[in-house]
Order: structure tokens, then sequence, then C-alpha cells
């Protein structure tokens, strides 16, 4: 899987896997939502990813609630939109930790923008619950939705919102 350096743009829109109900959080994030948005949300690590930039927990900590949501919010929609993210968060991380951040390479074809191939590391997942997923359900998920999954499913991650985030996504009845 080639790595660059570079940003890509993505689609995020209401209609494409951004959550519904006037904010960019999914039911499964609620537990950690109040207290100022204390995780960093999926949408939030989705940007990272597209960007190119590895936000660490406890420069997260240190921003401000006003701050997290400023970037859960802002538009990734085009690649300038993201450049403008990279840099409005570059700063971010330097007032307030006195450090820059931490690059992170940018996949060019990241596995959840493959529509027409379950991951493995997926499958394996599901069957672990006892569940399977059809071609046809992977492909009417969204990117960020499709990312999601993939995020909780990872070894070595917690995984306790993989399946909240499976029956949330409508996979599984």
């Amino acid at each position: 899987m080639k790595k660059s350096n570079t940003s890509y743009a993505f689609p995020l829109r209401r209609n494409n896997g951004v959550p519904e109900g006037g904010h960019n959080f999914f039911r499964f994030e609620d537990d950690f939502m109040e207290d100022g948005i204390r995780c960093i949300p999926m949408i939030v690590r989705f940007k990272l990813d597209a960007c190119g930039i590895k936000l660490k927990l406890n420069e997260w900590s240190k921003l401000t609630a006003e701050e997290r949501t400023v970037l859960s919010e802002m538009d990734c929609s085009t690649k300038m939109n993201l450049l403008a993210y990279r840099n409005f968060l570059q700063q971010l991380i330097l007032t307030r930790t006195g450090h820059n951040a931490t690059d992170l390479p940018v996949e060019e074809n990241p596995a959840w923008s493959n529509r027409y191939r379950l991951p493995a590391m997926l499958q394996e997942k599901l069957e672990e619950f006892g569940w399977n997923i059809s071609l046809q359900q992977w492909q009417l998920l969204s990117d960020l939705q499709r990312f999601v999954l993939l995020k909780l499913c990872r070894p070595g991650h917690e995984n306790r919102n993989f399946p909240r985030a499976v029956k949330e996504f409508d996979l599984i009845h």
C-alpha cells in the first residue's frame, strides 16, 4: 500500500455519512462527548488521516472545547479546505503545546476507499461476533462510515465501539 505525504480531499456532506442531528458525532461516541469532547471523535480522525497530521490525545486535551468543536465542523471537502484545516491545526498545536505537529503519511488508496472489496481485517472482526455483511452493504456505506469500521476493528484497538457502530450503521439487526 503506497503512502504519500500529500493530503487528499474527500466528500464530507450530511448525505455522505456525517451523522445527522445537527452535529458531527456518531451516537456510539456519546459517552465521551460530555466534558468538552474529551476523546478525538471519528470525524476529526477522518480529517487527520486526510490532512496528514497525527494528533495525540495529550495534544487534544490541551485544546479548548470550542477549538475541538471547530476541528470537527471545519469543511474539508476540497483540497483547499483540507490545506486550510491542516494549517489551522498545525498552528493550534504549536500554540497550545509549544511544539510542531507530527506529520502522518497519507495513504493514497486507503482500504476504506475501496468499495469493491471488504477488507480482511473487517471480515475477521465481524466473524468474532458471528456477523457477516455483504459487499452491497459495504458499498452503501459512506467513506466516513467505512473509515470508522476499519479504525474500530484494528488489532490493539479497544474495539468497544465496534459493535455499537455496526448497529448504528444498520448493518445487522
